[in-house]
């Protein structure tokens, strides 16, 4: 498992990228979104993280690792 996190200018744009997560079959449990730091953080295996990075960066963000 890994992690990847993703901030984003506003909450509103890491919300929509954690929807987008959420629709694409990401478990909830696997997603925390922190409105405060307007960022995303997604706990996967190591086998899907270029889609999970290309979902992530749809949505913009200013730094993702």
């Amino acid at each position: 498992m890994k992690t990847v996190t993703a901030a984003y200018s506003t909450a509103d744009a890491a919300r929509n990228a954690m929807d987008e997560l959420l629709a694409d079959g990401i478990d909830r449990e696997k997603i925390f979104l922190d409105t405060a730091k307007a960022e995303v953080k997604v706990m996967i295996p190591d086998t899907i993280e270029r889609e999970i990075a290309e979902i992530l960066n749809r949505h913009q963000p200013t730094t993702m690792h």
